[in-house]
């Protein structure tokens, strides 16, 4: 009797090296950095230095945080070229699809930052960022995980620090509970709404720029998922705001 054996661990290996291989290629792309910062580090270089250093002009900036692939920060790039755009992700694997298209389009006006979110305070200055977009967060639904969700008052009063007074934040995604969360905790800071749904794709006339959909988004949709919107601006004197809310649990 012949037995075959067959290289159980083929396919990891191959992933592992086309993963090693995207993360040596990102350090040869122009405007993605991956600094080595943690919550004890000192502010970065780039910290109010982004236009002088980075874009070379003086155009507002809009951050896409948690950007995955960044589906948003090349989108918006490509519609506007008189502001800079920068994704942010922990995710390299993820930053590569966006940082090549940026690389190889030659997108100026777009970059990528590789950080944890517990540090972009490090790396924005006051007053530096004109908008943000979430786009398809981890719910983090867990009580114990509520200040690592992206739209949490945590995570809202550091981007306070660094977001101009009449900056709108976005929030985009299929998760019902985390849009009511934040629409909870909008309401509860006396935020400013600009725009909520529940269901962006059931009215027949889209937002401007809600139409950019993230590999996410598609595939949720596929899935039959509504998919949720929120826009809103923070009130003034924000960073002393106290949340009134208790911390929960999403269903």
């Amino acid at each position: 009797m012949i037995f075959w054996l067959y290289p159980v661990f083929s396919r990891p290996q191959i992933m592992g090296k086309d993963k090693l291989r995207r993360f040596a290629e990102m350090t040869t792309f122009q405007r993605v950095f991956q600094p080595q910062v943690n919550y004890h580090s000192p502010d970065h270089e780039l910290k109010g230095n982004w236009n002088e250093k980075v874009f070379l002009n003086h155009h507002p900036i809009v951050l896409e945080i948690g950007c995955g692939k960044g589906e948003y920060t090349v989108g918006l790039a490509q519609r506007y070229p008189e502001k800079n755009f920068i994704g942010i992700d922990i995710k390299g694997a993820r930053i590569w699809r966006g940082a090549k298209t940026i690389n190889d389009e030659q997108i100026c006006n777009a970059a990528f930052l590789r950080i944890r979110m517990e540090t972009i305070q490090k790396f924005f200055n006051l007053n530096e960022v004109s908008e943000i977009w979430i786009t398809f967060p981890d719910p983090q639904p867990r009580e114990a995980k509520e200040n690592k969700r992206l739209s949490s008052l945590l995570f809202l009063k550091r981007y306070a620090t660094f977001l101009k007074p009449d900056g709108i934040i976005h929030l985009k995604t299929d998760n019902f509970q985390l849009w009511e969360y934040t629409c909870n905790l909008a309401k509860n800071i006396h935020a400013k709404v600009i725009a909520a749904t529940n269901d962006l794709y059931s009215s027949t006339e889209i937002p401007i720029n809600l139409d950019i959909k993230t590999a996410y988004e598609r595939k949720y949709l596929s899935e039959g998922k509504p998919i949720c919107y929120l826009a809103f601006r923070l009130p003034d004197d924000f960073t002393s705001v106290q949340s009134t809310e208790e911390p929960h649990q999403l269903p």
